[in-house]
């Protein structure tokens, strides 16, 4: 189930609040409702997230003991949530890649398990991660009661693309937490943004974005190629943070303090602050729990540099199973090596739009990868980006450039810059009118509506996280496509 589907804004969404507002068990209701949200695409499912949270909620109390097997308990219950995260996502890949070497080792091919894969995997499997390790710090305690940690593996407003939420951020929101009239109007209000950002822009782009990027070489000219990437680049951006806030506005509402997830990317002037700007919450936990125990930057700038690509590798592929998403991580992870060597001097006291336009660089070459169905499709797409392409320079553009596309590309590319996301917000609640903010809920679930099933292209979904939660965001219900995973 989607946010932006009818299912959900027209049917779910008001059962469950009307649920929450009567009943007086808050958390029950909640936990129900979060199981209901992940079975409606595939039930069984479920039971692999229950089986997670009750392992993680029995290591939890054996690591917040006092035994001298503290670590080793912490180490084994890493090791399987770990496991789990590999054997659903990542093992058709593996045994894939294994095949292809197969005959040259003389070896016959393994069969390919074809394991389901659930939806939200990484999010809820990261999450279990914070949990037992932040017990293990002391950051905070084992929860008492097993529906405490299984609410918090599950619950649906952040469980499909984040932010991802620490334990000991939500702990005593889970025990207790209460809400007001004033915190339920100003979700509302952030969930109102993120549907708008959703609907009306990047599902909007998703159209020219599918359709350049299923060319034909022959096809495929030289503005077709930038407006294609460029559209992407913001359609990611909007679909990805329309979510986030979406998400942070439901919890709002509900009583919860979820992390800020995106804060205006673009604006970065180096790939250091870009990361700073997006999926904030994946960013600092590769930093909590895999940056700094692998030393850091203090075991001297080799060590530095060399942490900084791994952990890039990792973030590559915890958005999927596929070589475009490593070589998307990998990219990142070499320009923030460059950063350190001494370029992010210079780029501290260069002239502001040439920062800016060299940030854009790298993010639309990483989204070349991120988009393209495999590595030659990515390198087609870049040798046309550089000139050398088949068709005419501009062929096509028309054809995809109509008034509408230049409106939202314009709409897009204005909010996507615009100076710190808080001051357009901070203007959109001074509107004394309810009618003009709420309004826009309203059109944008209309338009919602009038999207048979919610799919732009069947083939294409747009939440971007993942080529998988695409399909999942444009209301598919399934993850299928083995070739790259869920987020």
């Amino acid at each position: 189930m989607v946010f932006s589907t009818p299912i959900f804004l027209l049917v779910f969404l008001p059962l469950f609040a009307l649920a929450y507002a009567l009943l007086p068990r808050k958390n029950l209701v909640l936990l129900v409702a979060s199981l209901i949200f992940y079975a409606w695409g595939e039930p069984v499912l479920v039971l692999l997230m229950v089986a997670v949270a009750w392992v993680n909620y029995l290591f939890g109390r054996l690591v917040g003991g006092d035994s001298p097997y503290r670590f080793r308990y912490l180490a084994t219950a890493v090791a399987l949530n770990v496991s789990v995260l590999v054997a659903f996502k990542y093992l058709d890949f593996i045994v894939h890649n294994l095949n292809r070497l197969a005959p040259a080792l003389g070896l016959q091919p393994w069969p390919e398990p074809h394991l389901p894969l659930p939806l939200g995997i990484s999010f809820f499997i990261f999450q279990a991660i914070t949990y037992v390790v932040d017990i293990y710090r002391r950051h905070s305690s084992p929860a008492g009661k097993f529906s405490d940690v299984m609410l918090y593996i599950s619950l649906f407003p952040q469980l499909v693309a984040g932010p991802i939420v620490r334990y000991e951020e939500i702990a005593e929101q889970i025990r207790a937490r209460r809400s007001d009239w004033q915190r339920v109007l100003s979700g509302v209000e952030l969930f109102t943004i993120g549907l708008a950002k959703k609907v009306i822009i990047a599902d909007s782009l998703a159209v020219p974005v599918d359709r350049i990027f299923a060319l034909p070489p022959s096809e495929l000219s030289f503005g077709l190629a930038w407006l294609g990437v460029i559209c992407f680049a913001l359609q990611i951006f909007f679909d990805f943070s329309g979510y986030s806030d979406m998400a942070i506005g439901i919890g709002r509402a509900l009583g919860f303090d979820f992390p800020e997830n995106f804060n205006q990317p673009y604006r970065a002037r180096s790939i250091q602050e870009f990361w700073r700007r997006w999926h904030m919450t994946l960013s600092r936990w590769f930093r909590d729990y895999v940056y700094i125990p692998l030393g850091g930057n203090r075991l001297g700038l080799a060590r530095t540099y060399v942490n900084l690509l791994a952990i890039f590798v990792l973030t590559g592929f915890w958005h999927g199973a596929s070589w475009n998403f490593l070589i998307w991580g990998l990219i990142h992870g070499l320009f923030l090596v460059v950063e350190r060597v001494g370029f992010a001097g210079w780029l501290s006291r260069a002239w502001a739009p040439l920062a800016h336009i060299y940030v854009a660089g790298v993010a639309l070459l990483g989204w070349v990868f991120f988009r393209a169905d495999d590595l030659p499709s990515a390198m087609v797409l870049l040798k046309t980006m550089a000139g050398f392409a088949e068709a005419p320079a501009f062929s096509g553009v028309a054809a995809l450039f109509n008034p509408y596309v230049v409106c939202v590309l314009l709409l897009g590319a204005i909010v996507a810059v615009w100076p710190e996301r808080s001051s357009w917000a901070d203007q959109i609640r001074q509107v004394k009118a309810a009618a003009v903010r709420y309004g826009v809920l309203i059109l944008s679930t209309l338009y919602s509506c009038s999207i048979p099933d919610h799919h732009i292209v069947p083939s294409r979904s747009p939440l971007l996280l993942a080529r998988e939660v695409f399909r999942e965001l444009a209301g598919d219900g399934k993850a299928v496509d083995r070739e790259v995973s869920a987020c």
